[in-house]
C-alpha cells in the first residue's frame, strides 16, 4: 500500500512516541534487568518495546516503498520524514 508523505510523518511520530514510552519505562524501572522487575513491570516494558519495534519496522518498510514509488533515495525520504517530525518549523 502506497503511503503519502503525510502518512509517513504520522507513522514516524507514532514510532517516536512509542520509543519515548520505552525510555520512560526504563527510567522509571531502572535498567532492564528483568530479574529485579516485577512481573507486571516486565510485561508492561515488553509490550511497550514490541509496540515500538513494530511501529519502527512499519515506518521503515513504508519509507522504502514510498522512496521506490517516487524514484527517490530511501535515505533522503527518511531524512525528510524525520525532519518534518522532529523539526516542523524548518
Amino acid at each position: 500500500m502506497a503511503h503519502t508523505f503525510e502518512e509517513l510523518v504520522e507513522m514516524q511520530r507514532a514510532a517516536d512516541e512509542a520509543h519515548a514510552q520505552v525510555l520512560q519505562l526504563r527510567d522509571e524501572y531502572g535498567p532492564p534487568a528483568h530479574t529485579e522487575w516485577t512481573q507486571q513491570q516486565t510485561q508492561t516494558y515488553e509490550t511497550a518495546w514490541r509496540a515500538w519495534r513494530d511501529l519502527a519496522r512499519d515506518i521503515q518498510a513504508a519509507v522504502t516503498e514510498h522512496a521506490r514509488d517516487e524514484g527517490r533515495s530511501r535515505y533522503e525520504v527518511e531524512a525528510d520524514v524525520k525532519k518534518a517530525v522532529r523539526h516542523p518549523e524548518s
